[in-house]
């Protein structure tokens, strides 16, 4: 109900019957088309993407879109059978001419009809990454026609089926620079080690590729790389792994008293090897103390455009962390420093750094 709505947001819910009110000192479509940053339809029924393909404006919410210029969120929710037909889905393609309009959703799930299939609203995690995108970028695509491979997460080096070396590394970073890269149009790859099934829920329809091992993402990353046009590395990889692998559990007893390592392949360094000189390849140094003297030297060594140097022991930032801050180091000597924010907002300052004009020159 529109009372128990305004109630808990503190703010005013409109309906239709205010559309109409003398009391308006100016119409309200106008008053709140200017005021909005984003609009958000949600859910979004067949009847009103009728509408707002065909330009009608027949209502509040009709009319506030064509009365506003910000960019406008929609998430589907109607029967599979109304998703699916001919005239719903045309609606759709013109909607996706309009560079206005972002989509999420629909999902596949239980619907209100009681069946089970395509035409579920996303759910609202989904939709407030996208939301804060759209305040962040105002629309604008500017990744469009691009396609964007990132690495994020752990590796694990097995001891045998139970035991692994591996580290902290959620993979949340990696998932972030995703979404952002989605968000401003790009096309997504994203290669990511062991991740909570929430943590891998948040991807939607971004390509992703599990992998557990640092040869697997070594070898994922090298089949894509041909294809991409940026490269961000933020999986924390293995530097070592142990140099033989039981095929079952090692009984306590049978634990070695010295666990013999081997190295693990560098494949930053493999990468900035094989690609191409208009791809971009960006690092990021999890450190702990002073942060940018080493990652300036894995900068130089391995022949990064840029590199992303986090610190791990502060609190709230870092592993598993929702927050991060960072110093983004470019080869053309930038540095710009980037404060506790949100991994989302990280991802999206680090997109406006690389993406202006002319900011990393031609490799040597």
């Amino acid at each position: 109900a529109p009372l128990t709505l305004a109630t808990l947001a503190r703010h005013p819910a409109y309906t239709d019957a205010c559309f109409w009110e003398a009391t308006q000192g100016r119409p309200l479509h106008i008053e709140l088309g200017e005021w909005a940053e984003v609009l958000v339809i949600a859910p979004l029924s067949a009847n009103t993407l009728a509408k707002l393909a065909q330009g009608m404006a027949d209502n509040l919410l009709t009319n506030t879109v064509l009365a506003s210029t910000c960019p406008v969120l929609l998430a589907p929710a109607m029967n599979t059978d109304m998703w699916q037909q001919v005239a719903v889905q045309r609606n759709g393609q013109l909607l996706r001419q309009d560079d206005r309009f972002h989509w999420v959703g629909p999902g596949q799930g239980v619907l209100a009809c009681d069946r089970q299939g395509t035409g579920r609203m996303a759910e609202p995690e989904d939709m407030v990454p996208y939301i804060y995108s759209l305040l962040h970028t105002q629309g604008k695509r500017d990744l469009a026609g691009q396609r964007v491979l990132i690495s994020a997460g752990s590796t694990r080096e097995h001891l045998d089926p139970v035991r692994f070396i591996g580290n902290p590394a959620s993979g949340k970073m990696g998932v972030a620079l995703a979404q952002a890269a989605w968000h401003r149009g790009a096309q997504v790859t994203l290669v990511h080690g062991p991740m909570e099934e929430a943590l891998q829920a948040r991807l939607g329809e971004i390509e992703a590729i599990a992998i557990t091992t640092a040869a697997e993402m070594h070898q994922a990353l090298l089949t894509h790389l041909p294809q991409a046009d940026w490269v961000l590395m933020a999986a924390a990889v293995a530097d070592v792994r142990p140099a033989w692998q039981a095929s079952r559990k090692l009984a306590k007893v049978d634990l070695p008293k010295a666990l013999a390592l081997e190295p693990v392949a560098d494949i930053v360094a493999d990468l900035a090897r094989q690609r191409q000189p208009h791809q971009k390849l960006i690092g990021f140094a999890a450190q702990t103390g002073e942060i940018i003297p080493p990652a300036l030297e894995k900068l130089q060594r391995k022949g990064l455009d840029a590199i992303v140097a986090n610190p791990i022991d502060l609190a709230e930032s870092g592993f598993g962390r929702d927050h991060n801050q960072a110093v983004l180091l470019g080869r053309d000597g930038v540095q710009v420093e980037i404060p506790p924010c949100t991994k989302l907002a990280m991802a999206h300052r680090i997109f406006d750094v690389l993406g202006e004009p002319d900011r990393f020159p031609p490799p040597d």
